[in-house]
């Protein structure tokens, strides 16, 4: 066996090389940290550049005051401007820590080392302006402009390993790299081009699995050699003493400190030159390693399941508050249905969202919205009421058609009895001009127009942080501390008020990550509840993942996972390979334990049961489709593509999120014919069976710790079927999709004898193999467990 020697990075102390095949021959005392909380809540990695990095210490530090000095690891220079750092050279290690040390005490941050690779593009060709976008410059062709030297336009670029999709913006015209056969299908009638830079290879990286746990020991398997490893507690490196390693597993002493910690967390890492592991995420109870899903509460933000609703269009709860706006321009579609708070209550009272199994309803926004009509569409001819709760003229006050303040807190109290979680959508990025504040302080806001002269509406990308949503949406200047004051303690207004348990926040990609920081400073030194905070986030993953670390974001919605999911279970010719590229590359940039949102659906996107069935077209405008005709279920066959996609986003990892109606079936093309109504009666068979199946998924989601903290592995990937598996200690959960027209058998090496099925489809074992029989576009989710 060729030997390897595993670095154990710790406090420089007490550093031991451990040779793979000899147990670690380093000792040491018991381990006893002065925890004063310095780091509140978990230190998310830091991704360290080939050049240099800015770190901002209150991202992680609220009392900056107390740090007594900063150190990072071999290769790496500081330099500190008040909470700024910036940290330039090269890491010697791919996984290390920066370590802050207050009182005597070491607080350790995860680094890791950034793979980045320079690529080039080129362009040849007859042309005087050649700009690129993509997936690496979140589609902002201003951000990439080509060079011409020698008759070539080329520019070059440091990117991570992944797949990148990419046009060229030739004079102004979209078009693929003509010396560039690889092209991906944009899921929209058209095509880009893509971009291949190599991952690590998975039969080289090291991958760490949960294999089995004592009283006060947790032993994790190696699998490919690894010569870095960290394991934390909370925000503490554990160094030899406390870790024990052969050469293909290895031994935690869980600290005993732990066992005055309701709730904390052991996480891993390891590394060779092939590159950096899986993330390890293991929850404790009082220093013992949670073993059923009956330990879990409301507050573990891992097993969350969201519900998201618009309340307008949810359930009508109180007749009396009905107000729609009184402007015959409003088409019926675009103006208020009824849903109210006292709406949302009722079906919490009546048991709707436990018997579904959801423990987080995410409300849409509900502060005060203009009683007059606003907007254009032409086609057909209508302007649009405030229904949807975007348009906020007040940023305190409950729209009276929704309810008041005492209803509100009848639903908060209803809800938390039931161990239900309710987080609102706050809208902080815009007003509406009948806003008070854009007449008294018009300074607050971007102007409409650019110094070109031309208006400043719906630039999403080239004027992100200023563009306004539309003409009467004033956008706020968040890039301003004096706005940033005043607009966070709005936004804290809603958490001190009321027993609220986070926020979805709107368009958080057009907001100044200062917003961000400023008011995740506020809400963890004032609110001493978990808060979970999810941002919404149209772009590349790497923008998405600047907005979320300890300081800013928990998580955002991969719209990204989404789209491809999207196209991968509802259209027949698209292969799984699609999705799982997808997955992959999101992993790799938010970790296999991350809380992303996994939604079925949303507000601003045509039903997938409508692209599923063929109602919808992908290369068609599915807003106009909405409003042009009628759009009902034409292929049955849809119902069970969502279920299948239903089953994806249940059991991946991240937070699922079910958007309403998504859960029986509802069909509609684009806003506003995807807030229909919610229906709850006198549904059709199919659609009862949908929701059977929704709430079975959901159950298993909630009772499976594999689906919630377990390791996941890719086991088998074909153009129609996929397999792979969740894997918590003695636990695991096989997921199997068959998404052709045929019926389909797979061989599932490695299942073990006492396998229970789920979803009623055939399993056999022949030679103590597995064989299981999928029906056509149907999945199974096979459970077994062993003794730990």
């Amino acid at each position: 066996m060729k030997e390897a020697k595993l670095l154990f990075v710790g406090r420089s102390i007490s550093i031991c090389i451990v040779v793979i095949g000899l147990l670690s021959a380093c000792k040491g005392k018991s381990i006893r940290f002065n925890d004063e909380n310095l780091i509140v809540g978990t230190a998310s990695p830091i991704s360290i550049n080939p050049d240099s990095t800015e770190i901002n210490l209150e991202d992680f530090v609220l009392q900056t005051n107390k740090i007594d000095s900063i150190s990072l690891p071999t290769g790496l220079s500081l330099k500190r401007m008040g909470n700024q750092l910036t940290a330039t050279g090269m890491m010697a290690l791919k996984i290390d820590v920066l370590r802050i040390w207050s009182n005597g005490q070491a607080y350790s941050i995860p680094l890791q080392k950034v793979n980045k690779q320079k690529v080039t593009l080129t362009y040849t060709g007859n042309a005087k302006d050649v700009k690129t976008k993509g997936e690496f410059n979140a589609w902002n062709a201003d951000n990439s402009i080509l060079i011409k030297e020698n008759g070539v336009f080329q520019i070059s670029m440091w990117l991570n390993p992944g797949n990148y999709q990419y046009l060229f913006l030739v004079d102004g015209k979209e078009k693929r790299n003509p010396s560039n056969k690889d092209s991906v299908d944009n899921g929209m009638g058209g095509w880009n081009s893509l971009l291949r830079i190599p991952r690590p290879d998975s039969k080289k990286i090291p991958t760490i699995i949960t294999k089995s746990f004592t009283e006060n020991t947790i032993t994790l398997t190696l699998l490919n050699p690894a010569t870095e490893l960290t394991v934390f507690w909370k925000n503490f490196l554990l160094d030899a003493t406390s870790v024990k390693q052969s050469d293909t597993e290895f031994e935690i002493t869980i600290p005993a400190q732990a066992s005055i910690e309701e709730r904390s967390f052991i996480r891993a890492w390891a590394a060779n030159e092939e590159g950096i592991s899986n993330d390890v995420l293991i929850p404790l109870q009082n220093g013992k390693v949670v073993s059923s899903s009956s330990q879990l509460t409301r507050f573990d933000k891992e097993a969350n399941i969201l519900y998201f609703m618009m309340i307008d269009r949810f359930n009508n709860g109180k007749k009396e508050n009905d107000e729609p706006v009184k402007d015959a321009a409003i088409l019926p579609k675009a103006n208020y249905y009824g849903g109210d708070i006292a709406g949302v209550t009722q079906k919490i009272k009546d048991g709707y969202f436990t018997s579904l199994g959801i423990n987080t309803i995410w409300l849409s926004p509900i502060s005060q919205n203009p009683k007059g009509a606003y907007g254009k569409y032409t086609d057909p001819a209508t302007t649009f009421s405030g229904y949807h709760g975007y348009w906020p003229v007040s940023l305190q006050q409950i729209d009276y058609r929704f309810g008041n303040q005492q209803e509100l807190k009848e639903l908060l109290t209803e809800a938390h009895q039931q161990n239900i979680n309710v987080i609102l959508d706050y809208v902080a990025h815009h007003v509406h001009k009948e806003h008070p504040l854009y007449t008294l302080k018009p300074e607050w806001f971007t102007p409409l127009y650019l110094p070109d002269g031309t208006i400043n509406t719906e630039r999403w990308d080239d004027q992100r942080l200023t563009t306004w949503f539309d003409v009467f949406m004033p956008t706020l200047d968040l890039r301003k501390p004096e706005v940033v004051g005043p607009m966070t303690d709005s936004a804290m207004y809603w958490l001190e008020k009321y027993d609220l348990d986070g926020f979805r926040h709107d368009a958080s990609k057009h907001i100044d990550l200062l917003f961000w920081r400023e008011l995740s400073k506020k809400v963890k030194s004032k609110i001493n509840r978990p808060i979970y905070q999810i941002g919404e986030t149209y772009g590349s993953r790497e923008l998405v993942n600047s907005y979320v670390n300890t300081g800013m974001l928990d998580a955002q919605f991969d719209f990204n996972v989404y789209d491809d999911a999207v196209n991968t279970f509802a259209r027949n010719e698209v292969p799984f390979t699609r999705i799982t590229n997808s997955l992959t590359e999101s992993l790799s940039w938010f970790g296999d334990h991350n809380l992303m949102g996994n939604i079925t659906g949303n507000q601003d996107r045509a039903r997938f049961i409508s692209y599923a069935d063929g109602s919808v077209r992908f290369d068609e405008d599915a807003k106009k489709a909405g409003w042009k005709r009628k759009i009902e279920i034409k292929d049955t066959v849809a119902y069970q593509k969502l279920q299948s996609l239903t089953a994806f986003m249940m059991t991946i990892p991240g937070v699922p999120v079910i958007y309403y109606g998504d859960e029986l079936g509802d069909p509609g093309g684009n806003d506003p014919d995807n807030r229909r109504m919610m229906r709850f009666d006198q549904l059709s068979r199919l659609e009862l069976e949908t929701k059977d199946k929704t709430q079975k998924l959901v159950a298993l989601r909630r009772t499976l710790l594999p689906l919630v903290y377990g390791d996941f592995t890719w086991i088998s990937i074909e153009d129609q079927k996929l397999v792979y598996k969740r894997k918590y200690f003695g636990n695991e959960a096989w997921i199997i999709f068959n998404k052709s027209n045929t019926s389909q058998e797979f061989y599932l090496e490695g299942l073990a004898s006492n396998a229970q099925l789920n979803f009623g489809s055939d399993l056999k074992f022949e030679n103590k193999k597995a064989r299981l029989t999928l029906k056509a576009y149907s999945f199974e989710i096979v459970t077994s467990s062993t003794s730990n």
